[in-house]
């Protein structure tokens, strides 16, 4: 589903057929989430009396530790080293029987809940503990104004050592979570047995992207006009999420030149974005944690993605990119390109596929087979020209 936050552009653009161009746009610079939400609490519970700033008492009594059903499902919270509370959700086989752990991390205005369709005969037969969390400011985890790629990092860091989830962990970054996702690649490679970037956004602030590759591109621009409003004129911005004045033009009409067909399919019964209801917005620790994530994701970084080393060198599993190659969202000439030029990156790409690939269950299902045991399904192999 579009994202319906960038309807604040179009008080720059006078004609609807343009606007809505420009806001389908902007949906490819944002990065759909594909994320299914439900009605969650957009903000944090307050401390419980199990909550305290022990190292002992810093996990909710609701851990994994006190589970021993084989098909996991609960919540809880920890208490981060700067005070703020950190929800996640569980899933899987019990932590202690478990042989793979993983943490997933979400997109753009998602949550914990987000509807990764990975069956749970898989995570039974490989004995795979799922962690899914939100992220600063999301659901029922606390905002932090100075979000940055590192504290994103660290954020991960600290839930899994707080979970005990052993000296290495495996790590699913979907859409805009590919940011938090690439900072741990740069800061704790060490900590990491493997990593998938499923349709992970392209920031075009990345030095290494060739000029002839993105010229034409108008996410490009797109982005950075964004960016630079975000950052520059909240005021005005929050004021036209919200305002009642002026009838919003909307791009959540399912428009098939932002979906592909198996989207669309998908998008029938899927209910929409809850954070980016007026509402939600007009809530200004919501608005706000949402600007601060775009602006991060899309801002400059303080490294280029396409100079790293290989960090996996020792590894069989490596890092995992996979791609729909009819995402409409964001285009996989630019995913063979970032391929290409770390080779050590091994390529996945779904022939049919589009932006919401999570939702089809033998996607998830060889996502986790390739990330945990090397698998190379020939069916996700690329074409290339």
């Amino acid at each position: 589903m579009p994202l319906a936050s960038i309807c604040w552009l179009s008080f720059l653009f006078p004609s609807e057929m343009v606007l809505r161009r420009v806001m389908g746009m902007m949906m490819g610079c944002l990065g759909m989430s594909c994320l299914r939400l439900t009605d969650q609490p957009t903000r944090p519970a307050p401390p419980s009396e199990c909550d305290s700033t022990s190292a002992s008492d810093d996990i909710d009594p609701k851990s994994s530790s006190s589970l021993s059903s084989s098909s996991l499902s609960s919540s809880a919270r920890i208490k981060l080293s700067d005070g703020r509370y950190l929800a996640y959700k569980e899933r899987g086989v019990p932590k202690n029987q478990s042989n793979y752990r993983i943490i997933l991390v979400h997109g753009f205005a998602s949550h914990k809940d987000m509807n990764f369709m990975v069956p749970q005969k898989l995570m039974d037969e490989l004995g795979i503990y799922l962690v899914q969390f939100d992220r600063a400011g999301y659901g029922e985890s606390d905002p932090f104004p100075k979000r940055s790629l590192k504290s994103e990092a660290s954020d991960i860091q600290e839930l899994a050592d707080q979970l005990q989830l052993g000296s290495k962990f495996y790590l699913i970054g979907v859409s805009v979570g590919s940011y938090p996702t690439w900072s741990c690649v740069k800061d704790i490679p060490h900590r990491l047995a493997g990593v998938a970037l499923v349709v992970p956004i392209i920031n075009y602030r990345w030095p290494s992207l060739p000029h002839d590759l993105i010229q034409d591109d108008y996410r490009k621009n797109l982005s950075r006009c964004a960016v630079w409003i975000a950052r520059h004129t909240p005021g005005l911005l929050h004021w036209w999420l919200t305002q009642k004045m002026f009838p919003s033009s909307s791009v959540l009409d399912r428009n098939p030149k932002f979906f592909s067909n198996k989207d669309l399919e998908v998008l029938k019964n899927t209910p929409g974005y809850q954070l980016l209801s007026k509402s939600k917005l007009k809530e200004e620790p919501i608005f706000h944690s949402l600007r601060k994530d775009f602006i991060v994701a899309f801002g400059k970084w303080d490294f280029d993605p396409l100079t790293l080393d290989d960090p996996f060198v020792k590894s069989q599993c490596g890092l995992h990119l996979w791609q729909g190659f009819e995402d409409k969202v964001v285009p996989f000439e630019l995913q063979r390109y970032v391929s290409k030029r770390l080779p050590w990156i091994k390529y996945h790409e779904v022939p049919d596929g589009g932006h919401l690939i999570v939702y089809d269950s033998d996607v998830c299902e060889a996502i986790l087979r390739s990330l945990l045991l090397g698998d190379d399904p020939p069916f996700y192999k690329p074409k290339f020209d």
